[in-house]
C-alpha cells in the first residue's frame, strides 16, 4: 500500500505519541506535534482509517492498527538510519540532522535501506540515543529514567535525550552532556528544581529542571 509523505508523517507522530501515553492518542496531541489544526488531523485520520492504518473512535482518540504500526516502524527506521549516516559518515552535528533525515526518510527503496544498514554495521541506536528498528520492526529497549529522578551522589551514564530541538542539543554539546557521558547529580535546588551536576571529572555545572527532565540515563 502506498502512502504519501503527509500520511507517513502522521503515522510517525502517532507512533511517537503512543509511547508517551497509555491508551489512545488524542487528535489535539497530534495537532500539537505536527503544528497543524485539529480539523486537519480529523480529516487525515479519516483517510488513514480508510486505509486500515489507524482505528479512530470519536472522542476516544486514535491508535495504530497492526499495518499502521508496521508502516510507522519502517519510517522511524529509515529516519534514524539516515541520522546515523549523516553524523558518522558526513560529519554533521547531531543538532543538524533531524530536518534532513525528515526529507530522506520518504525514499521507499527497501534495497537502499538494506545496504545502508549493512554499511553502517547495523546500528542499534541513533545519535540521540533512540533505538533503531531492524528490518522486521524489532528494536532494543533499555531501562531508563530521566536525570530528574536520579538521587544525588549516584553516577549514571547518559543514554539519550527526549528533546531534539537544535538549540537544546547545541547546549548539551557545549557542556558535553551527551550519550555515553558519565553524570553525577551533586545537589538540587528546591527553589526552581534546578540541579548541580558533574559530567565525568569536570567541575560542577548547574542545569535547569527542563534539562534534567529531558536527559535519559541508564536506570
Amino acid at each position: 500500500m502506498s502512502t504519501s509523505f503527509t500520511e507517513e508523517n502522521y503515522l510517525k507522530a502517532i507512533f511517537k505519541l503512543s509511547g508517551q501515553t497509555e491508551g489512545n492518542v488524542s487528535t489535539n496531541a497530534i495537532a500539537e506535534v505536527l503544528q497543524t489544526k485539529a480539523s486537519s488531523v480529523t480529516d487525515m485520520v479519516k483517510k488513514l482509517g480508510e486505509k486500515n492504518l489507524v482505528n479512530h473512535t470519536r472522542y476516544q482518540g486514535v491508535q495504530l492498527t497492526e499495518s499502521g504500526r508496521t508502516c510507522a516502524l519502517d519510517i522511524v527506521r529509515k529516519h534514524r538510519l539516515w541520522e546515523v549516516f549523516l553524523v558518522e559518515q558526513l560529519g554533521l552535528g547531531w543538532e543538524e540532522v533531524h530536518d534532513i533525515a525528515e526529507q530522506l526518510e520518504h525514499t521507499s527503496s527497501p534495497k537502499l535501506y538494506e545496504y545502508l544498514d549493512r554499511y553502517l554495521n547495523y546500528p542499534r541506536f541513533d545519535p540521540h540515543g533512540d533505538p533503531i528498528p531492524d528490518k522486521s520492526g524489532k528494536m532494543e529497549r533499555r531501562s531508563q529514567v530521566s536525570l530528574l529522578d536520579v538521587e544525588a551522589g549516584v553516577a549514571k551514564v547518559v543514554e539519550g535525550v527526549t528533546d531534539h530541538l537544535p538549540d537544546f542539543l547545541q547546549y548539551l554539546q557545549a557542556i558535553q552532556l551527551m550519550p555515553g557521558s558519565s553524570v553525577t547529580v551533586t545537589r538540587r535546588f528546591g527553589f526552581d528544581g534546578s540541579a548541580g551536576i558533574r559530567i565525568g571529572d569536570s567541575s560542577e555545572v548547574i542545569i535547569s529542571r527542563h534539562v534534567a527532565a529531558n536527559i535519559l540515563v541508564k536506570s
